[in-house]
C-alpha cells in the first residue's frame, strides 16, 4: 500500500513514538489526513502481520460525538498482541486497561451480511481486556489521530472459557482486589449491528478471527500487581510487571 506524503508523515510520527515509548501531543488538526487516509495508515503499519482479529473502539453515541463521529473505530490485533498471565508495563507508552467481551468466528462474515446471518456465524463468546495505549498525551487526541494510532491498540488478554451465549451481568475489573471499573453487558447494545458495520468496514471478516467489542466500563490506568476480571463465576487473572 502506497500512502502520501503527509499519511507518511503522520505514520512516521507515531511508528517513532511507539519505538521509543514516548509520548506526543495531540489534537492538531493540520496533518492534512482524512479518516480514509488514518486507516490507510493504520493498514500500513501492520502490513507485514497476520490479522486475526479487530477491536471496536467508541462503540456509544456520547464518544462518538465527542470525538465528531457518527460511527464506531476499529483497529487490527495482531499475534503479537495477545498477552499471557504477565504483562510487562514497561513495554507501553501510557497503558490503561478495560474490561470486554470478546466474540469468536466459527465462519466467515462477508460483507454483505445481514444481522441474522452474523448470529450464525458467532462461535462463542470469551472475557477479556483490552490494555489501551496511546502515543497521544493523556489520551488526548483527533479522530484520525487515533485511528492512525489503530485505536489505541496496546495488547490485550482472552479469558479461558468460551461462552456459548451473551453473558449476564456485569464485566467487573479489580486491581490488588478492589473494584477499579465496572459496566453492564448489555450495555453494549446490538452486537450483530456492530458486526454487520465492522464486515461491510474491512471488507468482509474471517472464521476463527476474534472481535474486541468494545467495553460498558471505564478505562482505568494500569498500575502493578494482580489483575482480575470477572462476569458470573468466570474470571481472568494476569499479573502486571513494572519496569525489569
Amino acid at each position: 500500500m502506497t500512502l502520501t506524503s503527509i499519511e507518511t508523515e503522520l505514520a512516521q510520527t507515531i511508528g517513532d513514538a511507539r519505538a521509543m515509548r514516548r509520548m506526543i501531543v495531540g489534537n492538531r488538526l493540520d496533518w492534512g489526513v482524512d479518516l480514509n487516509g488514518a486507516y490507510r495508515i493504520q493498514q500500513a503499519r501492520f502490513a507485514n502481520e497476520i490479522c486475526i482479529g479487530y477491536k471496536l473502539g467508541l462503540i456509544s453515541p456520547a464518544k462518538q460525538q465527542q470525538m465528531g463521529l457518527e460511527q464506531p473505530i476499529y483497529g487490527r490485533i495482531t499475534p503479537s498482541m495477545i498477552g499471557d498471565q504477565v504483562v510487562q508495563l514497561g513495554n507501553f507508552v501510557q497503558p490503561r486497561l478495560e474490561p470486554e467481551l470478546v466474540v469468536v468466528l466459527r465462519r466467515s462474515i462477508p460483507a454483505t451480511a445481514e444481522p441474522g446471518a452474523v448470529a450464525c456465524a458467532i462461535g462463542g463468546f470469551f472475557i477479556g481486556v483490552d490494555i489501551l495505549d496511546s502515543v497521544w498525551r493523556d489520551y488526548r487526541f483527533s479522530a484520525v489521530e487515533v485511528i492512525a494510532d489503530n485505536a489505541s491498540s496496546g495488547g490485550f488478554l482472552l479469558g479461558a472459557r468460551l461462552h456459548e451465549r451473551v453473558p449476564d451481568g456485569e464485566l467487573r475489573l479489580y486491581l490488588n482486589g478492589e473494584l477499579r471499573t465496572a459496566g453492564s453487558i448489555a450495555a453494549l447494545g446490538h452486537l450483530e449491528q456492530q458486526l454487520c458495520w465492522l464486515a461491510r468496514n474491512v471488507d468482509g471478516l474471517a472464521a476463527g478471527q476474534i472481535i474486541f467489542l468494545g467495553s460498558p466500563a471505564q478505562a482505568v490506568p494500569a498500575t502493578t500487581g494482580v489483575l482480575e476480571v470477572t462476569v458470573g463465576d468466570d474470571i481472568i487473572q494476569a499479573y502486571l510487571a513494572g519496569e525489569e
